[in-house]
């Protein structure tokens, strides 16, 4: 049964990449208690994250709805440790959830999560690296290590408030008809634009990515994803 390894929240510190904001929330630690989770609000004048008690320090770029909660494989976590030679606590990545026997990466854009028994959760978009993450993480060209890889990771939706906790079990329970995943959804934001006509499949996907999308295919109308392209 999948289920959450643990639950983390930020320790903020100080961000030398980007000075601007001051500090950064990606220092993620587990904890060993309940954690209240609501959706946020917007991006912008909202709470920040969904779950209560983190930080979200740059809102520009990070928070709102449709990046309340991020969620991260395990099993990606230990491929990433075995490949760098270091370990990978819970939480190295900045997620909220680490999760167990979760296929997050393959996971479809609107697909839900039911988390313990109250939380349901939406798979909203793929995690897009940026400056923050490469100085955290502190491997040598670590952005495009990580975008060559496709293993980004989920931000999540808030569709039904309530608490999480380590160990909790998590059931997908509801998955959508279409075949855009969150590593395809990246991978034609990142590596292969060619696959972006293909993302107007998911109406879940937040609107700023499907204008992208849009543009792409009045720009040139590439074909949808074929069968295991996606």
């Amino acid at each position: 049964m999948a289920r959450l390894l643990s639950v983390n929240l930020a320790r903020p510190r100080p961000n030398p990449a980007k000075p601007d904001v001051g500090t950064t929330g990606i220092d993620k630690r587990p904890v060993d208690h309940p954690v209240a989770v609501r959706a946020p609000g917007p991006k912008r004048g909202g709470l920040g994250g969904g779950l209560v008690g983190d930080r979200v320090c740059d809102t520009r770029h990070h928070g709102g709805d449709d990046q309340a909660v991020y969620a991260y494989a395990r099993e990606a976590l230990d491929a990433w440790q075995a490949q760098l030679g270091r370990e990978l606590p819970n939480g190295s990545f900045g997620e909220n959830l680490t999760t167990a026997g979760l296929d997050v990466d393959g996971a479809l854009i609107g697909e839900r999560w039911r988390v313990g028994g109250s939380v349901l959760l939406e798979v909203a978009v793929p995690r897009i690296p940026c400056g923050t993450f490469a100085v955290w993480l502190d491997e040598r060209r670590w952005v495009r290590r990580f975008t060559l890889r496709a293993l980004p990771g989920a931000y999540l939706r808030v569709v039904e408030p309530g608490e999480v906790r380590a160990g909790d079990p998590v059931a997908v329970e509801f998955r959508p008809d279409h075949r855009v995943t969150v590593a395809g959804c990246f991978r034609a934001l990142t590596t292969e634009p060619g696959l972006l006509p293909g993302l107007l499949a998911a109406q879940q996907l937040p609107e700023d990515v499907r204008a992208a999308a849009r543009h792409r295919t009045r720009e040139a109308p590439f074909p949808p994803p074929g069968p295991g392209e996606d």
